[in-house]
């Protein structure tokens, strides 16, 4: 039975990447900088506690494994200073380098980032794919993207290539926290209104199908040195999402709309404001932006190349979603 070491697996996305695993029978070994919940992971998994900072630590987690999936990292941040990037530097850049090299140094076969669509940046309304240019704005997309590069040139002691990327859509699912979270809590609780028209396109993945891309990057040979997106094979707009939410919350949608150049300039005040009185906006121009853009990445590399095929539609995914998350 191959072992596999998962880094970060107490996130938002671990517990359902460790039960695909489980699933297909793998040995697992868990290192994690806290202690699980109980009740977290299966009883079979070993947990390893140790920080990524901690050469001696990764390395000791690293032996007598097969592969390792590595979902270790510091994430999105709304709110980011200048210093923050050195934060950022730690974890997501010096912490790979950390973790590829015990890879290769305990000779395993395939190492697997999961990284993120937000690497290639503003998309402009085009569709993206594993092709398109890289412009990562954000200090965790830029540093995610220095982490490709780390992955991607390991090599085994025969100059084989070790890494796959997965860069993920927007991952949705009970534990998963942020925008689409929030944005369930609101509709549960008829505090949401749309802003625009509400046609702009998103690319997600529910946490499941993520699971299922993480087998085949693990165990199909042509994953070796490959970057796949990860996506449920759909473009799904604002209104297709809130609807499905609402659905799956028993409500019906919210149908007043407010135009989005007055809304933008309301939130550049509140924001001003909230500065003034030093507290967190409830609203900003940069969200507003972020709520109205489109981003479409294609995700049929990997379906052509290992055979992924997304269980979960927008629906499915959002009603096994509201039910499990209890909002």
């Amino acid at each position: 039975m191959q072992t596999i070491l998962v880094t970060g697996a107490t996130g938002a996305i671990g517990p359902s990447v460790v039960g695909a695993l489980h699933r297909e029978k793998y040995g697992i070994r868990v290192f994690a900088n806290e202690t699980p919940a109980a009740g977290l992971f299966p009883e079979s998994v070993e947990v390893m506690l140790g920080d990524i900072a901690d050469t001696g630590a990764v390395e000791s987690a690293m032996v007598g494994v097969d592969a390792v999936i590595h979902m270790a990292a510091l994430l999105h941040a709304s709110r980011l200073t200048v210093d923050m990037y050195e934060r950022y530097k730690l974890v997501n850049i010096e912490g790979t380098e950390r973790v590829v090299r015990a890879a290769v140094q305990a000779a395993v076969k395939r190492i697997v980032l999961f990284s993120t669509i937000a690497v290639y940046g503003p998309t402009g309304g085009s569709v993206f794919n594993e092709q398109s240019p890289t412009q990562p704005e954000t200090f965790y997309a830029q540093t995610k993207l220095e982490a490709e590069r780390i992955v991607l040139n390991a090599r085994s002691s025969e100059g084989q290539p070790l890494g796959t990327v997965l860069r993920l859509g927007a991952v949705y699912g009970a534990r998963v926290k942020g925008n689409y979270r929030r944005l369930v809590h609101d509709l549960a609780h008829n505090r949401f209104v749309r802003i625009g028209n509400g046609l702009n396109q998103r690319t997600l993945v529910y946490d499941k199908d993520v699971g299922r891309a993480v087998i085949l990057a693990i165990s199909h040979p042509a994953a070796a040195g490959k970057v796949f997106n990860v996506t449920d094979g759909d473009f799904h707009t604002v209104n297709e999402i809130v609807d499905s939410i609402c659905s799956a919350l028993g409500r019906k949608p919210p149908r007043l709309l407010l135009p989005v150049e007055p809304m933008r300039a309301l939130a550049g005040l509140i924001e001003k404001g909230s500065f003034v009185f030093g507290v967190e906006p409830s609203i900003t121009p940069e969200m507003i932006s972020k709520y109205t853009e489109d981003v479409r990445v294609d995700g049929s590399l990997i379906q052509r190349e290992l055979g992924f095929m997304p269980q979960y539609g927008l629906r499915a995914g959002w009603a096994e979603t509201v039910r499990l998350m209890q909002p």
